[in-house]
């Protein structure tokens, strides 16, 4: 399977060309989907950053981690056969409405699941959630590409409004002074339905096999298909480094607040937020920077930035000054987004159209699943053996190892991975 896009039998069926069919101006279909993605995101922020705080306000404290474990789970269990079903069965955006509107419907439930003081029956509740959201997040991903036609490279330009849906979304709760309440749940909800009725307002996206008139089996409606992408030496070698690369992500996403404020500064929130001007830096040069030098090596790039990043950690646990701390919190755009929407990015113009929705799953799958577990996993071992309260040196030992993976995953990359530039046009 070198080259699935090319052996793909849906290319001489009938398309539904979103574009053409319903929005006459590519203005338009741009502005739609920049409000589809600021809106997924301001749902996933309104909510998810503060779960913790809020869970440790209503005297849960001790179900957090399982909270947080659970959302991972969650990402690995549900993507593949929710995304199958947009991929071959229904239209993916009327199953990212339906996802939104039974995911909000749990949101508003949870204040009074909360009240009730239920541990088992709060975690069952954010796990079907997570359920519901966690394949929404391939699906508009597939759904910008697919409309996006023609124009790939202005899809790095889209997600700059993911981002300014996170912050919105943190400016907006934190106004309310929902941060520890759970009245983050409410405005999750609210905004989720509302997204959910917009979603049936997108341009079409015809599943492939209905188009064919396709027999589907068990196997495909749950995702059994997306397996054969593996054949693909260059997916896999992508899924293996994202893997990687999450871990690194898992490692800073649990304790890089922890370890600002063990240097000494007072003002964490501030400086994480360096983090997400940061991306929307990065997010601009990456059409760029893939015209200049290729996918392959912008997203070694990003691969290798992860290593800077702890390198510039390490340096400042070990006495020099704070900045460095600082200037690898600003490295998260290059580090994370500038990885995630390049690998999107290849995984549309390598997967077949009856896979595309299940392929960018398999990167949620292994970002937001596998990769979570294994970093929030791994760095609380080492952080509970290794780091001391009185010795910012301690903290050494646990960015060490992720480090290591940044090394281990560049070699990988630059050996297995075959950038095949008859699929890949910038």
């Amino acid at each position: 399977m070198g080259n699935i896009a090319m052996n793909d039998s849906s290319s001489s069926r009938l398309n539904c060309d979103p574009i053409q069919k319903t929005e006459s101006s590519a203005k338009l279909i741009f502005a739609r989907l920049s409000l589809l993605m600021l809106a997924e995101f301001f749902v996933f922020g309104a909510w998810f950053a503060t779960l913790g705080l809020v869970l440790f306000t209503v005297n849960q404290a001790g179900i957090i981690g399982y909270a947080y474990m659970l959302c991972a789970v969650a990402a690995i269990v549900s993507p593949l056969t929710l995304g199958a079903i947009g991929d071959r069965f229904i239209s993916s955006e009327k199953v990212l409405a339906l996802l939104h509107l039974v995911g909000g419907g749990i949101q508003l439930a949870l204040p009074s699941i909360i009240a009730s003081g239920d541990s088992n029956k709060i975690l069952l509740f954010i796990f079907l959630y997570m359920f519901c959201f966690q394949p929404t997040l391939g699906l508009v991903n597939s759904l910008s590409f697919e409309n996006l036609k023609g124009k790939p490279n202005a899809f790095p330009y889209l997600r700059i409004f993911a981002t300014g849906g996170w912050v919105l979304a943190g400016v907006f709760v934190g106004w309310l002074g929902y941060s520890a309440s759970t009245g983050i749940f409410t405005v999750a909800g609210i905004s989720s339905i509302l997204l959910g009725l917009y979603s049936f307002s997108l341009p079409c996206a015809t599943p492939a096999a209905k188009m064919a008139n396709e027999k589907s089996s068990f196997w495909d409606a749950i995702g059994g298909q997306s397996f054969k992408l593996f054949r693909d030496r260059s997916f896999s070698i992508l899924m293996i480094c994202a893997l990687l690369t999450s871990i690194s992500l898992g490692f800073y996403n649990t304790f890089a607040s922890n370890f600002i404020g063990a240097l000494g500064i007072q003002n964490v929130a501030g400086v994480l937020s360096l983090g997400q001007l940061s991306e929307v830096i990065f997010i601009i040069s990456v059409p760029f920077v893939i015209n200049r030098i290729g996918m392959k090596w912008s997203l070694l790039m990003g691969m290798m930035m992860w290593g800077l990043r702890f390198i510039l950690f390490i340096l400042a646990a070990n006495g020099y000054s704070q900045t460095n701390a600082i200037v690898g919190v600003a490295l998260h755009g290059i580090c994370n987004d500038f990885f995630l929407i390049i690998s999107a990015m290849y995984i549309d113009r390598l997967a077949p159209v009856s896979l595309k929705a299940q392929a960018q799953s398999w990167l949620i799958i292994m970002i937001s699943g596998f990769g979570a577990v294994f970093g929030s996993g791994i760095s609380g071992s080492i952080y509970g053996s290794t780091v001391k309260a009185d010795s910012v040196a301690t903290w050494t030992s646990l960015w060490t190892i992720p480090i290591g993976i940044a090394l281990v995953t560049s070699v990988i990359w630059i050996l297995g991975f075959k950038e095949n530039k008859n699929e890949v046009q910038n």
